[in-house]
């Protein structure tokens, strides 16, 4: 067994990783923890028993297959390993990914045996409109690895811990005066921005529409009202939020629901 485990934020930078000459067994995250259900104590069974229930109906999934894709790994993080590197991007949707994994690798491994590290892009050299991970090929994967990883400490686990429970709180005030209040950021250099974009879908207008419901119905009526279109124009200025089809179709259904839009 290899002494280094690499957690990667979703299959589309797996092909890449592939490509790559980095020694280490690969995790595969497949979640989308920016929505649905969440809890302080990561590692429970209620913990995935209730994201296991919102993914099948939400994304029209099987207990079968999330529990193959997603939990049967998590199984991997028992194992002794001597470094653990996380590849998860700036996005809100990898950044509470990223916050999750860091819980769960607190809450059940000694953290005193692996060193564990982060790598997350905002950008790439030479590349325009950066779309994440997924687009590189296994020497561009190589070339984060080697020019910015860093090696998480203590502080890093503190402010995740923090971001998390405020995260799983809903409270918009507390979120509010933690990301007023919190100066020094450690290694975590994308999880500001990405709590500051979480805070906007806390915040209700007098509709009772978050800044994300409100995106959406701005673009449908401005005449785009095709899916696929409206989901081109969200992305166009909100890749923040880091969502594909499946997580805006929630917010779609929502504003369908209350009579704001008619769904195509």
């Amino acid at each position: 067994m290899s002494n280094i485990l690499h957690i990667l934020n979703g299959d589309a930078t797996l092909g890449g990783f592939e490509q790559t000459g980095l020694e280490g067994n690969v995790m595969v995250w497949r979640e989308a923890l920016s929505e649905g259900p969440v809890s302080k104590n990561v590692s429970s069974a209620d913990f995935w028993e209730k994201r296991s229930e919102f993914i099948c109906k939400a994304f029209d999934e099987t207990p079968e297959h999330y529990h193959d894709r997603m939990i049967v790994h998590l199984e991997k993080l028992n194992e002794p390993y001597h470094e653990i590197n996380l590849w998860f991007e700036y996005d809100l949707h990898c950044q509470i990914n990223l916050l999750g994994a860091m819980m769960l690798l607190e809450q059940q491994t000694n953290l005193s045996a692996p060193a564990i590290y982060l790598i997350c892009p905002a950008e790439f050299p030479g590349i325009e409109n950066f779309g994440g991970m997924g687009e590189l090929n296994g020497g561009q994967l190589e070339y984060l690895y080697d020019t910015i990883r860093v090696q998480l400490g203590k502080y890093d686990f503190t402010l995740a811990t923090q971001a998390w429970n405020l995260y799983v709180s809903h409270n918009a005030e507390a979120l509010k005066v933690w990301l007023d209040e919190t100066l020094f950021w450690g290694n975590l250099h994308q999880l500001k921005l990405a709590m500051q974009a979480h805070l906007k879908r806390l915040q209700v207008n007098e509709n009772g529409l978050n800044y994300i419901h409100q995106k959406l119905l701005d673009i449908y009526k401005s005449g785009i009202t095709n899916k696929h279109e409206i989901y081109s124009a969200f992305w166009q200025t909100e890749k923040i939020y880091g969502m594909g089809d499946s997580e805006l179709d929630i917010y779609l259904s929502y504003l369908a629901h209350r009579g704001y839009i008619l769904e195509r």
